[in-house]
């Protein structure tokens, strides 16, 4: 699954249950979508959440951890690399124009995902009012978390339990086992932020990213997607890397296997690469720390939650707030989309007030248009997401050759 799961939260789910319950029948379909239902209330990658429930649920905490760790290890290895790659070559006018090709694929693949969350996300009034107010609340500076929250509270209050729910004895055994294994990766989840910022200081980069990354693995809900357009502000504010680094990023990102939530450890990377004395072993620490920050709080909520969510999923109360979160997550990726699709095919912002605004007579006409035929090619005839990428990073060439 590792090795294979290209194309996002969409691709790998899609992997797990053609192999899972299809071919290997190690679980049922039903049971197959309550985990899902459960993993997209969380927090944090969904796809990784799912791989570590599946392994919980067949071997217990050993499977979770084998199924959660080696569905992230080999795309972590590859962005590591590619990473390192894109600070040494980055620059060059080649490299340059290929990722100005991926700009537009990246586009693309954003538009497609505000696509497919709205298709499920607004089924009725009161979703698409949520969404909206999410995206007027994000427009207008309102920090991303307390949206979000905001929402799975608002949700909790509208969709009232109703009936009381108990916990069964074997229920209770299995959540007494699973809250210890949960605490045991909350203390493994934190030593390494305490560690550093006992020796190095609350300053250093390696403890600010543990700290960024930590606190967002505990509000992001909706996948790397709604996360981008806060973390790249985020990044952009400390000094890591500018917004157009953080696009190139998530490209990297969306040619590898495994979560997309990935392109933190590139965040991570280039925070340690770009910092005062940093360098390759400040930055592959760095990205270390962003990788571990980003996936070890998944256990915890899997061994703390896990035996008790076929109870959640008949709980109107967590069902309620599990349909505002999805809502008010296609606000915040039409926030992203918006941000994104400025940065990228604009090549000046204007800032009016606290808006700010793309200087349409800055328009890049190729890449709008290189961008429309990714979002057909993509969303329309559903192409192969590399072919895609390759051919907008070959379009990118050619555009550089021409002078476009």
């Amino acid at each position: 699954m590792g090795c294979l799961g290209f194309g996002g939260p969409a691709g790998q789910i899609a992997l797990m249950h053609r192999v899972f319950v299809q071919e290997r029948g190690w679980i049922d379909e039903t049971r197959f979508e309550r985990m899902l239902a459960f993993c997209m209330f969380l927090p944090g990658p969904e796809a990784q959440q799912l791989a570590a429930y599946i392994g919980w649920r067949l071997r217990g905490w050993l499977g979770a951890l084998i199924a959660g760790w080696l569905f992230v290890i080999p795309g972590a290895l590859i962005v590591l690399a590619l990473s390192w790659l894109y600070v040494l070559y980055g620059a060059l006018p080649f490299a340059a124009a290929a990722f100005d090709g991926i700009k537009c694929a990246v586009v693309a693949l954003v538009l497609e995902a505000l696509i497919k969350v709205g298709k499920r996300a607004l089924k009725t009034r009161a979703a698409l009012l949520i969404a909206c107010a999410a995206f007027a609340a994000l427009s207008l500076g309102a920090p991303f978390p307390l949206v979000i929250i905001g929402a799975g509270l608002f949700g909790a209050v509208l969709f009232m339990p109703t009936q009381d729910e108990t916990a069964t004895p074997s229920q209770d055994r299995a959540s007494g086992e699973g809250l210890r294994h949960a605490l045991i990766w909350l203390a493994l989840w934190l030593a390494p932020p305490v560690l550093i910022a006992a020796t190095l200081g609350p300053d250093h980069v390696l403890f600010q990213v543990a700290l960024l990354f930590s606190i967002l693995a505990c509000v992001t809900f909706g996948g790397a997607y709604a996360l981008l357009a806060y973390l790249a502000a985020e990044a952009a504010a400390r000094g890591w890397l500018s917004t157009e680094q953080m696009i190139d990023g998530l490209g990297l990102a969306e040619t590898t296997p495994g979560p997309l939530i990935l392109v933190n450890e590139f965040v991570g990377f280039l925070a340690g690469w770009n910092a005062v004395g940093g360098g390759v072993a400040l930055a592959l620490a760095a990205a270390a720390m962003a990788l571990w920050c980003t996936f070890a709080p998944s256990f915890v909520w899997i061994f703390a939650g896990a035996p008790a969510a076929e109870r959640l999923q008949n709980n109107a109360r967590a069902a309620g707030a599990l349909k505002a979160i999805t809502a008010a997550v296609l606000g915040v990726i039409a926030t992203l989309a918006v941000f994104f699709a400025s940065h990228a095919l604009f090549e000046r912002q204007l800032q009016l007030g606290p808006f700010e605004l793309p200087d349409v007579a800055s328009l890049r006409w190729w890449m709008a248009g290189l961008s429309l035929a990714a979002a057909l090619a993509l969303i329309r005839w559903r192409i192969n997401l590399l072919l895609v990428l390759a051919v907008c990073a070959l379009a990118g060439l050619a555009a550089a050759a021409a002078g476009l």
